[in-house]
């Protein structure tokens, strides 16, 4: 049976790409947010560190994701 990260319903970069065609965002959300990396994730190690949650274009290798 899958996994999911248990924040997916409070997390802003799951609810702003959970339903885009953006394969990139699929990738990250099918390692990160339902796959092997889920414990690797920065948004979750951010939320740890400061207590509230990170920006909802931090993706979930930490990176920022810039508008275009």
């Amino acid at each position: 049976m899958p996994q999911e990260c248990e924040l997916l319903e409070t997390c802003g970069f799951f609810k702003a790409h959970s339903s885009t065609n953006d394969l990139a965002c699929k990738g990250f959300i099918n390692q990160y947010c339902r796959g092997p990396r889920m414990a690797e994730c920065k948004r979750k190690q951010y939320r740890q560190e400061h207590g509230t949650p990170p920006p909802d274009n931090m993706m979930p290798n930490g990176q920022i994701l810039v508008a275009k």
